[in-house]
């Protein structure tokens, strides 16, 4: 039995052509078969990062996989090799590591997002993400988000009509009050304040 991924249209820099995925290769990859090992990868489209059959992160999602070969196949298309499991047997710089974390939070910052979703879909440990993301931005990963979500916020403000609860969803923040909080402390003053100001300057 051959079970076949049709891939939709989509903005991700790691999409690929639809990819045939024989039945033992996806029950290898949810059951972190380590027989599989060396026989063939599977790279996951959301974070263009790339695994062995037996790694222990949270199985992706069946519409997000795509199988390589081996490790050049998915070099090649610039995935990078997984921070836990080490398909090519190196680890992955720091810095490029990082980089998938903030790419993800780009791309995702309206959806909830927490030090364990980040540490899972970047395929290393809660702490250690945390150490090493502040280490390379200055930033814990909360704080990069929040800073995300208000700059979002602040252009939304800037250009649209939505309502401060409306914009705060739109920037996932759902919670009124916690997003004019959030809001204050990263620009000095509260979503409407900040609207009314610009409106003034213009």
């Amino acid at each position: 039995m051959r079970l076949e991924v049709i891939l939709l249209e989509s903005p991700n820099p790691y999409q690929t052509n639809s990819v045939p995925i024989d039945e033992k290769q996806w029950n290898a990859i949810i059951h972190n078969d380590s027989s599989f090992d060396g026989k063939f990868y599977y790279g996951v489209k959301t974070t263009g990062i790339f695994c062995r059959p037996s790694c222990k992160s949270k199985a992706p999602k069946y519409e997000n996989v795509t199988i390589f070969n081996n490790p050049e196949e998915a070099l090649a298309l610039h995935f990078r090799p997984c921070k836990r499991c080490k398909p090519t047997g190196e680890r992955i710089p720091d810095q490029e590591w990082i980089s998938v974390v903030t790419d993800y939070i780009e791309h995702h910052f309206a959806e909830p997002l927490t030090l364990d979703i980040l540490a899972n879909v970047s395929h290393g440990s809660p702490y250690h993400l945390h150490r090493v993301f502040k280490r390379i931005t200055g930033l814990t990963p909360v704080e990069y988000i929040q800073e995300k979500r208000v700059t979002e916020a602040r252009k939304l403000l800037e250009s649209t009509r939505l309502t401060v609860t409306d914009i705060g969803r739109q920037v996932g923040i759902a919670n009124p009050a916690y997003f004019i909080t959030v809001f204050r402390k990263h620009t000095g003053s509260t979503p409407a304040n900040y609207r009314e100001q610009r409106r003034d300057q213009s």
